[in-house]
C-alpha cells in the first residue's frame, strides 16, 4: 500500500509541469517595423510565434515595452497579419550545435542552410551570443597574420586577435579584396558575415571572391538588404558566436564582416522605429553603445591558444570620412586600412592608400628592420605624391633634392610592389624580403 501512495504522491507532482492553458497575447496594432501586442508579458530578448491569417507562425522577438503593450519585431517579412492575432511565447528555443560540419556552409542569421545541403548538426551547444573577456585575461597581440595581400603584409602588418577597419566607399575594390583574403589567409578558420549587402552580391562572392578553395575553410552567414533588421543584427551576432567558438577550440581565426554600417543601419532602423530620438546624422544613442560592444566580442580569448582576428568594412558613403560610423570605427579599431576612389580609377588594385592606413599592433607584431622599411617606404610614397602632378608641368627640377630624387626614381618600382593580381599570392616573409630589396634598389 505503501508504494502505491509514493506512486500517487510522484504523479500528483508530475502534474506541476503540466501546461494546464496555452498563453496567448492579441495582436493590437502593426506600425511599420513594429507589432504591438497586448497581455503577453513577455522579457525583452524573448522569442514568440504570431498567427498569420494563412494558419502558419511567424516568429518575432520582444524589443520593448510601453506599460501593458509589448513591442515585437518579426525576423522574416509577415505573409498577413490581422488584429487579434495570438501571440505565444516559445518556451524552448531550439539551441544551435556546431562542429566543424559547418565549414564550407551558408546560413542565415539564424543559423538555418541556405546552401540546400541538408541540415546543419554539430556536437557542442552555441551560444546566442560571443561570451564575454575578463580584459585583464584576454591574451595580447604577439604574433603576425599573414593574409596574402602584400601591400597589407609589407606596410600595414596586423596581429593574430587585431579588430581593423576596411575603409571604403562603393566600387572600389572592397569585395574583391575580402575576396582575396579569404582564400590567401594563413589562418584555420575564415567566418564572412555578409550584413545589409544587395542580394546580387551573394553569391557572386561566394563563387567568385570566395571560390571552392576559400569556402573549403569559411563559414558564411547571410543577411542581404531585404531582411529585417532584426536579421541583421542576429546574423552579426551569429557570425561571432562562431568565430568565438573555433578561436576557443585553439585555432586561428579570421572574422571578415561587410559591413559594421549596415550593423549600424539596422540598428538605427529598430531604435527610431521604438521612438528613440535621433543624435548624430540620423543615428541614436544606441547605435554607438553597441558598436564598441560588438567589436569588443572579438580578438583574443583568455586560452594560451587560438586566435580571432577581424576586418569590419566600414562604408565611407560619398567618400566621406567624417561619416559618424567612419569615425567611431576609427575609434574602437585597432587600426584602419583606406580603400582610395583615386587609385582604383586608375587601374592600381587593390586601392589601398598606405599613406592613410595604419596598423596599430604592427609595432608589436613586426622586426624593427621590417617597421624601419615599412616607414621609409611610406615617407617615398608621399614625398612622390606630393609632387606628382608638377613632374608633367616641368615643376620638378632633378638634382635640387636628393631626397625627392629618390622618391621619383624608385616611383614605378613602388607602385608596382604595391599592386597584386586577385589570383597571386604574398605571404608574410616573401612581402618583407620584396619590401627590403625595393629599398636596396636604385629603381
Amino acid at each position: 500500500m505503501l508504494l502505491d501512495s509514493d506512486a500517487l504522491d510522484e504523479a500528483l507532482k508530475s502534474l506541476d509541469s503540466v501546461q494546464l492553458a496555452k498563453v496567448s497575447g492579441r495582436l493590437v496594432r502593426v506600425s511599420g517595423l513594429i507589432l504591438e501586442g497586448l497581455g503577453c508579458h513577455q522579457p525583452t530578448g524573448q522569442r514568440c510565434y504570431v498567427e498569420q491569417t494563412d494558419g502558419s507562425l511567424l516568429e518575432a522577438q520582444v524589443v520593448g515595452f510601453n506599460r501593458e503593450i509589448t513591442y515585437l519585431m518579426p525576423f522574416k517579412k509577415p505573409l498577413g497579419l490581422a488584429t487579434g492575432a495570438r501571440i505565444f511565447p516559445i518556451r524552448e528555443e531550439a539551441r544551435l550545435r556546431i562542429d566543424d560540419s559547418w565549414l564550407g556552409r551558408v546560413v542565415n542569421g539564424l543559423g538555418e542552410p541556405l546552401d540546400e545541403q541538408g541540415k546543419l548538426t554539430g556536437h557542442d551547444l552555441l551560444p546566442p551570443l560571443p561570451p564575454p573577456v575578463n580584459p585583464l585575461r584576454r591574451r595580447p597581440v604577439e604574433e603576425p597574420l599573414d593574409v596574402g595581400v602584400r601591400a597589407i603584409n609589407a606596410m600595414l602588418t596586423l596581429g593574430k586577435g587585431q579588430r581593423v577597419g576596411l575603409f571604403a566607399g562603393s566600387g572600389v575594390g572592397k569585395s574583391v579584396l575580402l575576396g582575396m583574403i579569404t582564400r590567401q589567409t594563413k589562418a584555420d578558420v575564415v567566418v564572412v558575415g555578409l550584413i545589409g549587402e544587395r542580394g546580387r552580391e551573394v553569391q557572386e562572392f561566394i563563387l567568385h571572391s570566395l571560390g571552392p578553395e576559400g569556402l573549403r575553410k569559411a563559414v558564411v552567414v547571410v543577411a542581404p538588404a531585404n531582411e529585417s533588421p532584426l536579421m541583421r543584427l542576429k546574423a552579426a551576432d551569429l557570425c561571432h558566436s562562431i568565430a568565438a567558438y573555433f578561436r576557443d577550440r585553439g585555432q586561428d581565426v579570421l572574422l571578415l564582416m561587410d559591413s559594421l554600417t549596415r550593423y549600424a543601419m539596422a540598428q538605427r532602423e529598430i531604435a527610431l522605429a521604438l521612438g528613440e530620438p535621433p543624435a548624430t546624422k540620423g543615428y541614436p544613442p544606441s547605435v554607438f553603445g553597441m558598436l564598441p560592444e560588438l567589436v569588443e566580442s572579438a580578438g583574443n580569448g583568455a586560452s594560451p591558444t587560438g586566435s580571432l582576428s577581424a576586418l569590419y568594412t566600414v562604408l565611407a558613403e560619398g567618400d566621406d570620412h567624417q561619416d559618424p560610423i567612419v569615425d567611431c570605427a576609427r575609434a574602437i579599431l585597432d587600426g584602419h586600412i583606406v580603400l582610395s576612389r583615386k587609385l582604383a580609377e586608375v587601374g592600381h588594385y587593390p586601392a589601398i592608400d598606405i599613406g592613410a592606413s595604419v596598423s596599430r599592433c604592427m609595432a608589436q607584431v613586426s622586426a624593427p628592420e621590417h617597421r624601419n622599411a615599412a616607414r621609409q617606404l611610406k615617407e617615398l610614397y608621399s614625398t612622390y605624391e606630393k609632387i606628382r602632378e608638377l613632374i608633367p608641368l616641368g615643376g620638378y627640377t632633378p638634382g635640387a633634392d636628393a631626397k625627392t630624387d629618390r622618391a621619383v626614381q624608385l616611383a614605378p618600382a613602388i607602385e608596382r610592389f604595391l599592386r597584386q593580381e586577385t589570383g597571386q599570392d604574398a605571404d608574410l616573409d616573401f612581402s618583407v624580403r620584396t619590401l627590403q630589396q625595393l629599398l636596396g634598389s636604385r629603381g
